[in-house]
């Protein structure tokens, strides 16, 4: 859905995003982390076109941004970092502002708009005032306003900002629905811990440069080395070491009664394949858990430590 070559983006005589190359597909939630300064929000701001890139090429949906402008730019919504509402609006008019300049027809927009108030929790803020809402309020309000011409990608820089943890979680859950119904999305946070939670693939930008990128899985491995694996058995625990010791992706294993601990290079599929082996080899597994990805232990591996 999103293929990006070699962007560049200058502004006079700072290089604010360096030959970024990324690759997208439908259902895909992209977390772009950096910390400030790093391109997050020129990168977005180049792909939807507010800002003209120095060189390189951007398709959005099949549609070259430079050659299919209007096409390619319709398939986007947008939600940047504090966007400004007008605060002489109630949140029903601002919604409706927006849906005429979306030219959604007029027999639809009540029923679109009410949609995505009861999606962000506002329903029973249709009739406040824009400006009487808290900083979360706005920025949920702002997630309706992306969401009214049902774009096909969204490039959400900061939606959490401001956002309480109510909000936050959810926001993660539209997001995941959001994913499931084969939207296309890059969200810039510093809020690492949130993203790893529903992020399907991230890339780590430094001085304008994509420093890794990949499945959330593939660039812990990468940077952090071998994922760990906790097994618990039930009874005698021969049989398990045994498929351990045979499996050549296993290191390092840490016996402390049912219990071990061990380093296992691969991602969810090949630790799902060593599980069916322990249960074909007879081993009564009691637990089998893969040590979740740590955006910000990896963050900070990388070498990146301004986050929030």
């Amino acid at each position: 859905m999103i293929q990006v070559r070699n962007l560049r983006v200058d502004y006079d005589e700072v290089c604010a995003v360096h030959d970024l190359s990324l690759d997208i597909g439908p259902g895909e939630i992209y977390g772009l982390i950096g910390p400030n300064g790093a391109g997050k929000t020129s990168t977005l701001r180049a792909l939807v076109g507010l800002v003209e890139a120095t060189y390189g090429d951007i398709v959005i949906g099949g549609f070259d941004l430079d050659h299919d402008r209007e096409q390619a730019v319709g398939l986007i919504g947008f939600m940047p970092d504090s966007a400004p509402v007008y605060d002489d609006l109630t949140v029903w008019e601002f919604l409706d502002l927006f849906a005429e300049a979306y030219r959604i027809p007029f027999a639809r927009r009540g029923q679109a708009i009410d949609q995505y108030l009861r999606l962000v929790d506002l329903t029973e803020k249709r009739h406040a005032m824009t400006g009487g809402l808290s900083r979360g309020m706005k920025q949920r309000l702002m997630l309706a306003k992306t969401l009214l011409p049902d774009p096909q990608v969204l490039l959400l820089d900061e939606p959490a900002s401001g956002v309480d943890p109510n909000g936050r979680a959810l926001l993660k859950q539209i997001l995941r629905d959001l994913g499931h119904a084969g939207k296309t999305i890059i969200i810039s946070s510093h809020i690492l811990s949130e993203l790893s939670e529903f992020c399907t693939s991230v890339g780590v930008m430094q001085k304008g440069e994509l420093v890794v990128g990949g499945t959330v899985a593939e660039v812990a491995t990468r940077v952090m080395g071998r994922a760990k694996i906790i097994l618990e058995v039930v009874g005698a625990t021969d049989g398990a070491a045994r498929v351990l010791a045979a499996d050549a992706r296993v290191s390092a294993p840490a016996w402390q009664g049912a219990v071990c601990e061990f380093a296992f290079e691969g991602e969810a599929e090949q630790a799902s394949e060593l599980l069916a082996a322990l249960v074909t080899a007879g081993v009564r597994v009691a637990a089998f858990s893969r040590e979740k990805e740590d955006l910000e232990a990896l963050f900070l591996k990388i070498g990146a430590r301004e986050v929030s």
